[in-house]
Order: C-alpha cells, then structure tokens, then sequence
C-alpha cells in the first residue's frame, strides 16, 4: 500500500489543536503521513511576543519554545491521523528527553520542524523531533506526550 504524504493548512491545524496566537508554533505542515512523521514550518518573525524579553537587544527563540513546537507538530500529526469524531484532543507532555540546542534561532529564520513516532500505546506518544533551518541542525529532543480528550 502506497502512502501518499499530505500537507496541512493553518486553517485546519486550529481544527487539530487548541493552541492559538501567542502559543500557537507551527503555521503548516508538509510531507505528513497521520500518526507517523511529518514536517512542521516555523516563520520566526520580530514580532514574537517573546523576543520582547528575550532578550531586547539580542533576540533569541527561547529552547523551550522550539521543544514546544516540535510537541505541537506531533500533536497535530497524531490528531490528523485520528477518526473525525476524535479530533479535538489535547496534547500534554510527560517527559523531554536529550534535548540539544545546537544552534540559537533568531527572527528571519524558517524552521523545519522534524517529527517522527517511536511508538504509541493507550494514548501515550513517544516521538523524535528535530528543528532544522536550511539544512543546519538547530534543536533535537525525544519527548513523549498523552493525548487526551480535549479539557474544558
């Protein structure tokens, strides 16, 4: 059987997570086969709330929040891959694991944002992520993640 990668529109991520502008780190995704590996875009613009504080003169992408958007790409690649009637889930961390910030990521650039499942059981995700801007390694981390019912 022949897996035909897809892409997902900003539009249809806020259908697949709840996360929204300040918090919202991915504006599509490309080459994503649901429940398995896809690629995540990051626009990094000086416009970013956070860069206000980090750090004024010298803006730099906190590494959490590059962390955050590697989670928020698998949350939206598990959610994609999920029945319809499931799709509004949220995306809670459990562990983060070697994570390396190899490089700073400051405005101007476009971040890839590699995902890949390890492996899934009862709701639990476990997945290696990698931040990459043309062609040079950014960010890495293994995390895994809960996907539940969205909370209310």
């Amino acid at each position: 059987m022949t897996i035909i990668p897809c892409e997902i529109s900003l539009s249809e991520i806020k259908t697949l997570i709840p996360h929204r502008y300040p918090m919202l780190f991915v504006d599509k995704l490309i080459d994503v086969i649901p429940s398995e590996k896809g690629i995540g875009i990051k626009c990094v613009t000086s416009n970013e709330p956070f860069f206000q504080g980090h750090f004024p003169d010298h803006p730099i992408m906190p590494g959490v929040l590059l962390v955050e958007a590697l989670a928020q790409t698998a949350g939206i690649i598990v959610t994609k891959g999920l029945p319809a009637s499931e799709k509004v889930r949220s995306v809670f961390f459990m562990s983060i694991d070697s994570a390396r910030f190899r490089q700073p990521v400051v405005p101007g650039m476009r971040l890839e944002l590699h995902v890949e499942k390890l492996k899934n059981r009862r709701g639990i995700w476990k997945f290696a992520g990698r931040v990459i801007c043309e062609g040079a390694l950014m960010t890495e981390a293994v995390f895994t993640a809960m996907i539940v019912d969205d909370v209310e």
